[in-house]
């Protein structure tokens, strides 16, 4: 008996939101039937039911105590690392839905399935960050992969949406299935599949047998292809423009940041812990995708003309500077990967906040923009906004006394720490190329100049306290990191 509600105290806020899911969909589906009711209203009313969800798992989450325990079979694991990804993933989530909630009313989002899909992707990624198993992370990311898929073609009227759905699908379902086989493999040679059995496994691990190591290694390498594939690493990045361009703002600006830690934290578990042994031959297999994540994301960001279509480009380049601190192989590799995963989705909400933003006014109908050039003379028409928009920018290029410079700037120092010269120096030069781009759309912010002066529309309440709250944030880390630095010390340590 105590093992159950050991093991059903664990998953409590899983349970939670998965009750409340069942609920709102029962509310919804029953109410949809109502003809008088109307889609839209129903829309909304489930939308903040999602936010209450969400608020009230938060106070959960943070309430729960850490009791460092292995539960429901060794399937998961309830750490220091676990309740910290917890925490901040509900508060990305609830960030990212004030952003989103009035600008999906404006857009007509009328299918109530949206937000319900919204928090079985957080059931998902709540799950991931404590998986502890090959199988239950298997199960996970396909959970959240399935999701996905319908939220990136979730515009059924749009070509592109349904384009980007069917893109990712394709290439998903190749990603899964190198994760199931290099899983498989693994399991066929060593008869264990849980990650504690292969630390102590593969610890000082020594065999005479070739093709045992060989089939091991061969296993490894697909689960690494295909967790590389998830966090949208070069060279297996080519869905994530695409899928970016395709789907609705609100599901890119979802995509972008979130998810990620999810992937990050099983390459964590897996690398550092399972195999860290292995540390110098999978950090070969690790470092070619660092240098081609910043070379094809720098320089893939120069020609993009579009907003979604560069910021993909530049999470492909963050997620090259995340990777460098793997190939240390010590916790403050993980402090340091973790302080700049935290800065990048503080900037990435504020910057996808600012792109919602702009929408103007063209008689007699109201555009969203989509390119790069929409910028040109914000600082005229909204100094406040072109502000947040130079902070946001000067902190993704790594100008200090930003967040992002101290971000960057612990990476480097723990790779240059551990003789990683090379790489340190290349990843040094391509964030000076990547400043180019950035200090290019500030002068057009600034400095460009047009005959007819766009007229914008108002920034709504909710998605400038989003906006304000990053800047600030941005901007007073300079002063203190201590807060961020305390989170990312909590959740590093092993």
């Amino acid at each position: 008996m105590t093992y159950i509600l050991h093991d059903l105290y664990s998953i409590l806020l899983e349970i939670y939101i998965l009750i409340s899911v069942v609920i709102v969909l029962i509310y919804g589906v029953f109410f949809s039937s109502f003809a008088s009711l109307g889609f839209p209203i129903l829309s909304i009313n489930l939308g903040k039911l999602t936010i209450q969800i969400l608020s009230f798992g938060l106070y959960l989450a943070i309430s729960k105590e850490i009791l460092n325990l292995i539960s429901w079979n060794n399937f998961l694991i309830f750490d220091n690392f676990s309740y910290g990804a917890q925490i901040i993933i509900l508060l990305s989530v609830i960030s990212w839905f004030f952003l989103t909630f009035l600008y999906s009313v404006q857009q007509k989002v009328t299918s109530f399935e949206f937000w319900i899909l919204i928090l079985l992707a957080v059931i998902s990624m709540l799950l991931i960050v404590r998986s502890y198993d090959l199988l239950s992370i298997y199960l996970t990311l396909e959970l959240q992969a399935l999701i996905f898929y319908v939220l990136a073609s979730f515009k059924r009227t749009s070509e592109f949406s349904t384009e980007a759905g069917l893109k990712y699908f394709v290439l998903g379902a190749f990603a899964s299935a190198l994760l199931l086989f290099g899983s498989s493999l693994i399991y066929g040679l060593t008869g264990a599949t849980n990650l504690n059995d292969f630390s102590k496994l593969f610890t000082g691990f020594i065999t005479d047998d070739p093709l045992i190591s060989n089939g091991i290694k061969t296993g490894l390498v697909f689960v690494i292809i295909a967790l590389l594939f998830k966090i949208s690493a070069s060279p297996f990045h080519m869905w994530a423009p695409d899928v970016y361009e395709g789907s609705m703002i609100t599901v890119t600006a979802f995509f972008s940041s979130i998810p990620k830690l999810g992937a990050f934290s099983v390459l964590f578990r897996l690398l550092f812990f399972a195999f860290h042994d292995w540390i110098g031959w999978w950090s070969s297999i690790i470092l070619p995708c660092i240098l081609l994540s910043l070379l094809i994301g720098t320089l893939g960001a120069f020609t993009q003309t579009k907003w979604k279509r560069f910021m993909a480009y530049s999470s492909i380049n963050h997620v090259g500077f995340l990777l460098l601190g793997f190939i240390t192989g010590t916790t403050m590799g993980i402090f340091s990967v973790l302080f700049y995963f935290l800065i990048y989705v503080i900037t990435s909400l504020g910057t996808f906040g600012f792109i919602m933003s702009l929408k103007q006014y063209k008689f007699p109908k109201i555009y969203q923009a989509r390119y790069l050039e929409n910028v040109v003379m914000l600082s005229t028409t909204n100094p406040v906004l072109a502000f947040a928009v130079l902070i946001f920018l000067f902190s993704m290029a790594g100008i200090p006394p930003l967040a992002g410079f101290f971000s960057k700037l612990f990476i480097l120092l723990i790779t240059i720490q551990s003789n990683s010269i090379g790489v340190s120096i290349i990843a040094i030069i391509m964030s000076c190329v990547a400043c180019f781009y950035y200090i290019r759309l500030i002068k057009s912010v600034y400095f460009d100049k047009r005959i007819y002066w766009p007229i914008l529309l108002k920034v709504d309440k909710p998605t400038s306290l989003i906006i304000g709250s990053s800047t600030i944030l941005l901007v007073g880390s300079c002063l203190d990191l201590e807060l961020i630095t305390a989170i990312s010390t909590f959740m590093s340590i092993v």
